[in-house]
């Protein structure tokens, strides 16, 4: 069996579940963009803009998965049991910090963001009140995020796709019933989430608990805190967190401008987001796939099969972007009656679906450059090409705004996409990268 053949089955053991369990993520948002599209169209609105500001909060927190794959996979591959355990009790230990300190700054934090959103005054209380209630989740959220760093990093994409599974069935299940039959509105899709995130925590632990029980034999206290492996952890988690920040700000500008624009683009674009949160998800796949396996052969110092794991990535992760593309193309206005069962705000729609058409090809190889520089644990490199291509994002919109409208704004987010991908992609060619 060749080389290539042996890792493309190890990619696809690690990539079929994620992308199994990642498809099944925007469920969450999905789900609830459904229930409210067919309340009314404020409804729609409202919880297109609350999802967008946890988005923004958690993305924010996302280094506690990403930290946390890099740390174990390396630690992984190098078979340094004690480093794989105390990197997860890091990991819960900030979590636990983290969720906390947003609890108790709710108020403020729901206050400065629907300001910062341009929330219409007809929409606030039910904006304020989804946070309100989605924002009890917060613990549960962002200890999820470090399990499953800490799953992805022990080669293991089998129980984060569980996890998803339960999550989000209880997700369904639960909103539909609060929504439906006790007719809660916006209220029972946040609380929907709410009991979905704490059952996927349960199950979590559960399964940590079946197969890694004996790994808490490995923990060593001193370990746990030396200082050099806690300053290493945060400076990366750090600098990842600069990355997401100018990530989750360029999304969060994208739902400003479209809430500053026309009559019910804020609609339209909340429901064509969709769109590339599906094909995100679907390709991150193979972009966690190569976190982990970039991360254990970083760790087990074989530089030819880090290379070829790069290589391979891209290929499954490109073949799978021509495929979202195809589906969009194809099936375009089809999806589009899933979220709204308003025929006007199909038509409207349907202008702008040609973006779908091109996002996955602009956009996928950011993804899968993204996992490789995780795998790495690259984080300074990373940050720094997050913030050039934001700056290019902003340049473009501000320079077509006034001619192409919300074209323009599409058009700036395929520009930064595609910017992102080539200054990793610049980064890497030039890099001599170590394990942490």
């Amino acid at each position: 069996m060749s080389q290539d053949t042996k890792l493309n089955k190890e990619i696809l053991r690690l990539a079929i579940p994620n992308i199994l369990s990642n498809v099944s993520v925007p469920l969450l948002s999905s789900v609830d963009t459904a229930l409210m599209g067919h309340e009314s169209v404020k409804h729609l609105g409202a919880v297109g803009i609350g999802a967008m500001i946890f988005n923004f909060l958690y993305w924010n927190f996302g280094f506690l998965r990403m930290g946390t794959t890099g740390f174990t996979a390396q630690a992984f591959g190098a078979k340094d049991k004690t480093e794989v355990i105390s990197t997860l009790f890091r990991a819960l230990f900030l979590s636990i910090l983290i969720a906390l300190i947003l609890i108790l700054a709710a108020p403020l934090i729901g206050a400065v963001a629907t300001k910062l959103m341009f929330v219409q005054d007809n929409q606030l209380d039910l904006v304020l009140n989804y946070f309100s209630i989605r924002i009890l989740a917060a613990p549960a959220s962002l200890i999820l995020f470090a399990m499953f760093g800490w799953f992805f990093g022990m080669q293991n994409s089998v129980y984060p796709l569980f996890i998803t599974i339960s999550l989000n069935i209880t997700n369904i299940i639960v909103s539909y019933f609060l929504v439906k039959e006790l007719g809660w509105g916006i209220e029972g899709v946040a609380w929907g989430t709410v009991i979905a995130q704490y059952t996927g925590l349960l199950f979590a632990l559960g399964l940590f608990v079946f197969k890694y029980r004996k790994r808490l034999g490995d923990l060593n206290i001193s370990a746990l805190k030396r200082l050099d492996k806690v300053l290493s952890f945060l400076r990366i988690n750090g600098d990842i967190f600069i990355r997401t920040f100018c990530l989750t700000f360029v999304f969060g500008f994208f739902y400003a401008q479209s809430s500053k624009m026309q009559a019910n683009m804020l609609e339209i674009n909340t429901i064509l987001m969709q769109f590339l949160n599906w094909m995100s998800y679907g390709v991150d796949g193979f972009a966690y796939a190569a976190e982990s396996l970039v991360g254990k052969y970083l760790g087990a110092n074989n530089k030819a099969r880090l290379k070829l794991a790069v290589r391979q990535s891209f290929k499954w992760g490109m073949g799978f972007a021509v495929l979202y593309a195809l589906v969009y193309g194809i099936f375009g206005e089809s999806l589009l009656s899933v979220f709204t069962s308003e025929a006007w705000l199909v038509e409207a729609s349907m202008v702008y679906l040609f973006w779908m058409f091109i996002l996955p090809l602009a956009g996928t190889p950011c993804y899968i450059w993204d996992g490789v520089f995780v795998g790495l644990a690259a984080s300074k490199d990373m940050r720094n090409g997050m913030i050039l291509s934001l700056a290019v994002f902003m340049i473009v919109y501000f320079l077509v705004k006034n001619s192409l409208g919300n074209h323009g704004l599409w058009l700036a987010l395929c520009t930064f996409l595609l910017v992102r991908a080539v200054i990793l992609w610049w980064y890497y060619r030039r890099g001599n990268f170590q394990r942490v």
